[in-house]
């Protein structure tokens, strides 16, 4: 084999994914840093500026050895803009585009299963506006007819969650609709290596129950309060995640204690943990080849990138 076609076969990019406090942030940045790469963040709440403790930005880790690890697609949109999957995937095409174009290895790191599928599973995603006309009509259908409509249109919809808010499932049949009459353009061939961070079940237990007392340490509580402050309501902090609908519910005084909060929600991002998980199974399913790596120890996870020739 030539040495031309070897290139060829390369990924064109490094994917490093798993469950939430699985360690993929602090391994994906190293790995930047050994292969001279850039992040790209595949986190849907990381790109929101003032989410920082709750969205587990974590920048002082994008620093490996004094020299900074340039990163991507984190604090680009305030929080009053509504963020579609749509909008992510437009990004993040223009930022591997750039990356590319420069010569530099895009690592994208993340376990927001739905944004991570979108582009390595290229979604046929585009703009579509709102119809009035078919809103009308859609409104005069039970939440029951509105579920066979979606999937009459879309057997296999990207986001679950539109079969259950009715709002969220005329909006999917509105786009399902436009799609079908307006097919979007091929995406760009990302080819990746995608590597995966997993633990036992107790001891991603332990780390995520660490990292919360950790994140409450650090000032979670007094985040959501300066939130609630600039004017975010509380039905915008309930839709930022659990961590921000669970403080939310302490500081209207609906979790009546530090500690009550710490149990109720370190419960709920096991949960969370293990709906992440059950994405990624998915995910394989679908043919997404994902090598799990035992931890996130950098070692192996190095061989395998430069046995895949990065």
């Amino acid at each position: 084999m030539s040495e031309q076609a070897e290139v060829r076969e390369r990924p064109r990019c490094l994917v490093v994914l798993g469950p939430t406090a699985s360690g993929k942030t602090t391994l994906g940045v190293r790995l930047a840093a050994a292969l001279g790469g850039e992040v790209v963040s595949a986190d849907s709440r990381q790109v929101y500026r003032g989410l920082d403790i709750g969205a587990g930005k974590d920048l002082d880790e994008y620093v490996v050895d004094g020299r900074p690890v340039p990163y991507h697609l984190i604090d680009i949109v305030d929080l009053d803009v509504e963020f579609s999957v749509f909008d992510f995937q437009q990004r993040f095409y223009r930022t591997f585009e750039a990356l590319q174009q420069r010569g530099v290895l895009p690592v994208i790191v993340g376990g927001t299963g739905l944004y991570l599928e979108a582009v390595l599973s290229g979604y046929r995603l585009a703009p579509v506006a709102e119809d009035p006309e078919l809103r009308g009509e859609l409104r005069e259908l039970s939440a029951e007819q509105l579920v066979k409509r979606l999937l009459a249109l879309d057997p296999r919809p990207h986001n679950t969650t539109d079969l259950v808010d009715r709002d969220r499932l005329i909006r999917a049949i509105e786009i399902a609709t436009h799609q079908a009459a307006h097919p979007a353009p091929p995406a760009p061939a990302v080819e990746p290596l995608v590597l995966g961070t997993r633990w036992p079940r107790e001891q991603l237990r332990q780390r995520i129950r660490r990292r919360l007392a950790q994140r409450l340490d650090q000032g979670l509580i007094e985040e959501v309060e300066g939130l609630v402050a600039r004017g975010v309501s509380w039905e915008k902090l309930h839709f930022l995640g659990l961590e921000y609908r669970y403080v939310a519910d302490l500081v209207q005084g609906r979790i009546k204690s530090r500690n009550d909060l710490l149990q109720k929600l370190a419960s709920a991002i096991n949960q969370f943990a293990k709906r992440q998980q059950s994405w990624f199974r998915r995910m394989e399913r679908r043919g997404t080849v994902i090598h799990w790596l035992d931890g996130a120890d950098l070692a192996p996870a190095l061989e395998l990138a430069r046995g895949h020739g990065l």
